[in-house]
């Protein structure tokens, strides 16, 4: 945990008041959390997926 905190202290939002520091870990989070959910399915579904290219 200490690394953690000597990492954001050292980044951009380092200066930043708490709440701040909270939102942008919070969407950081979330964004993580959104990609490996997108992974997960595309891993399960992707072997079935019907993928059509043209215009």
């Amino acid at each position: 945990m200490d690394v953690v905190k000597e990492i954001i202290q050292n980044s951009a939002i380092g200066p930043l008041p708490m709440g701040y520091k909270r939102l942008v870990l919070s969407l950081f989070v979330s964004i993580v959390c959104t990609l490996f959910f997108m992974l997960t399915l595309l891993l399960i579904n992707g072997a079935t997926a019907n993928f059509h290219y043209g215009y």
